[in-house]
């Protein structure tokens, strides 16, 4: 306890010293408008991509280690204050890809541009029931005709890192564009489609490859790099496949199979407004189609 009362005892010592020894406001000021103006940017920019939830579990520590020093857990603050000796380069290594973008747009000379991925900003209410609508309106075009799509469906945690590997449009999302997107003479269609609350913002994305060698050995790429991008995000990812033209879903690394236009449509709207249903869209259907088939029976 007596350690964090020094900490703050010292910061507030040290705000002290620096205001009463102001020579020039104007410059002070000016530094304060640019220690001000850094710190929005670099808020700005973990809010696109899993920075920001790698800076909650920092936070998370940190409360952690306070209480230990409050409760006196000699045991945990002893193995805590290895990891705060350390810290500069535990910080690197967390956030090697987040520091090696930031720093290539500072060598480009994007400065004005940092952080700026997108144009319009999250929250406020937007209806996605277009954008589902022309998902599931396309991947069943393109599983008719055996056309592969690999298709990432943003939700909170911000793939700006993933977007600026592919080609941004920010168009509205329709069944046609999606369909020549994935047209297997056009220049994007290898990669993925990243769609961003209601609009198609970038195509012809790289996403990382899973790791994890117990999945089926008859998975291609497209799938592995579903479940790739669905281990680091809690994206929902789309697959149609190529060879088969079946229809699968990927969410938290996992990969489910043999989704149709149906299906597709409630699970989409079940994820993507959070919705928490008591039984599987299948089991929905199924019950559904039972009904129909027990109503048809009694009339017979």
């Amino acid at each position: 306890m007596s350690a964090i009362l020094n900490f703050f005892t010292d910061l507030w010592n040290q705000i002290v010293v620096l205001v009463t020894s102001v020579d020039n406001p104007i410059l002070e000021i000016l530094d304060i408008l640019i220690v001000t103006f850094i710190i929005y940017k670099a808020i700005q920019f973990m809010r696109q991509t899993r920075a920001e939830q790698l800076m909650k579990g920092i936070l998370v520590f940190l409360l952690a280690y306070a209480v230990a020093q409050l409760l006196n857990l000699k045991a945990l603050i002893w193995i805590m204050s290895m990891v705060y000796v350390n810290a500069i380069v535990v910080i690197v290594v967390l956030f090697q890809p987040e520091l090696r973008s930031m720093l290539e747009r500072m060598g480009r000379g994007s400065i004005t541009k940092f952080g700026k991925l997108v144009n319009r900003q999250r929250g406020g209410e937007v209806d996605l029931t277009g954008m589902i609508n022309a998902v599931c309106k396309a991947c069943q075009s393109m599983q008719s005709e055996k056309i592969g799509a690999l298709i990432v469906i943003e939700r909170s945690t911000m793939l700006g890192e993933i977007a600026e590997t592919g080609t941004l449009i920010e168009s509205d999302a329709s069944r046609e564009l999606i369909c020549n997107i994935f047209y297997p003479k056009a220049p994007l269609h290898d990669g993925a489609l990243l769609i961003r609350e209601d609009k198609l913002y970038a195509a012809g994305c790289i996403l990382p490859l899973t790791q994890n060698n117990d999945i089926d050995s008859d998975l291609g790429t497209r799938h592995r790099a579903a479940i790739g991008v669905s281990e680091v995000s809690d994206a929902v990812v789309v697959v149609v496949s190529e060879e088969t033209g079946v229809i699968s879903v990927a969410t938290g690394g996992i990969i489910q199979r043999n989704y149709n236009m149906a299906t597709l449509k409630v699970f989409l709207e079940e994820s993507l407004f959070d919705k928490e249903p008591e039984i599987s869209s299948y089991q929905k259907l199924k019950n559904l189609f039972k009904r129909k088939g027990a109503q048809s029976d009694e009339k017979k």
